[in-house]
């Protein structure tokens, strides 16, 4: 099998620079994006309303429909798996 050719540049530059950059305009500088800090709260209260939804289902089943709230009756289930969705509302805010 015949070996290709390798193809050198002639003047050294990056064959990918932007029209700007070719007429000397201004260049790109990167920036630093601050990953760390600023959601601290996302991750504990996306726990919280998981344990809070299954301790209100769980509740719910061991009491026989006498608590949290006896006057929500069959409701209470979608209380609990209400705060269970809202944990998973919050959970895409986590980065």
């Amino acid at each position: 099998m015949p070996i290709s050719r390798i193809r050198k540049k002639k003047d050294g530059t990056p064959a990918n620079r932007s029209a700007a950059q070719k007429q000397g305009g201004e260049k790109r500088t990167p920036t630093k994006l601050d990953m760390v800090g600023g959601r601290r709260w996302v991750a504990p209260l996306m726990l919280a309303l998981f344990v809070l939804g299954l301790c209100w289902i769980v509740v719910f089943y061991i009491t026989q429909g006498d608590l949290p709230v006896k006057a929500l009756g069959n409701w209470n289930i979608v209380v609990g798996f209400g705060f269970i969705a809202g944990g998973f509302v919050v959970s895409t805010q986590w980065k």
